[in-house]
């Protein structure tokens, strides 16, 4: 659990506040109920204090966060709903591939050949690998259904690099309203779920861009600790040591 409260600029108050990430506390086990002990433990006042509350698509999370913060906004984190549309291409990538040639993709298979430049975002693609994403869509109209979706992570990535929030926002339910209705199955499914989770992905754009960031700064900063030291055999000292390098002994 890391404290995303955002700051001031220290030295310029005109700039975009910062957020400086700090670790809470880290407990056994990936659970709703794990979760949701941790906040009843950490008492009421503590849980009014939080006004926003950022989380990957899991419903543990989600129904921890609407029993014990019942006055917080939950907000998806904007890496997971794009890790989320990245998926749907490598999906409808391997069931094109298995549909034209009956295998797995194998080296010389032009699907395959691009399947890295299919989770890079447009907006970072080199001349090159632009042509090689041309030729793989001429190769055999067929892959088409692969060029569709990929489009549409496209449009998934596009709502977090607008000019304002309002922008992103109208992007965004867009995709809502036109991604159950597609004819790929892979991309209606996709739609239906971000429709589940509507006022959480939505909550990006009212919430000026709350995201799980500085958790995963975080998280690194745990995995790299962790390799240094080798490994903890004791949790407490596994727990003290993280908090310690995280930011959180004074809690």
């Amino acid at each position: 659990m890391v404290d995303l409260t955002r700051h001031p600029h220290p030295t310029d108050p005109d700039k975009p506040p910062i957020v400086k990430a700090r670790l809470l506390d880290l407990v056994p086990g990936r659970s709703g109920e794990a979760y949701a002990t941790w906040l009843q433990d950490r008492g009421e006042q503590f849980r009014a204090r939080v006004r926003v509350a950022t989380l990957d698509p899991f419903r543990g999370y989600k129904n921890a966060i609407d029993d014990q913060l019942q006055d917080a906004r939950s907000v998806l984190d904007a890496f997971h709903v794009v890790k989320l549309a990245t998926a749907v291409v490598d999906d409808v990538r391997r069931r094109v591939q298995q549909e034209i040639h009956g295998h797995r993709g194998r080296k010389n298979d032009p699907l395959y050949r691009v399947r890295n430049i299919l989770r890079s975002g447009a907006e970072n693609l080199t001349d090159r690998q632009k042509a090689r994403l041309a030729a793989a869509w001429a190769a055999d109209e067929r892959h088409l259904e692969v060029e569709v979706a990929w489009l549409c992570a496209q449009q998934v990535r596009s709502v977090y690099h607008q000019d304002t929030h309002a922008a992103g926002r109208a992007i965004a339910e867009k995709i809502l309203d036109e991604f159950p209705t597609y004819p790929i199955r892979e991309v209606k499914r996709l739609g239906k779920t971000l429709n589940q989770w509507r006022t959480e992905f939505l909550g990006y754009f009212d919430t000026d861009g709350a995201n799980n960031g500085g958790t995963e700064a975080i998280n690194g900063l745990i995995e790299l600790h962790r390799h240094i030291a080798r490994g903890f055999r004791n949790r407490d000292n596994y727990r003290l040591r993280m908090l310690l390098i995280g930011g959180g002994l004074n809690l």
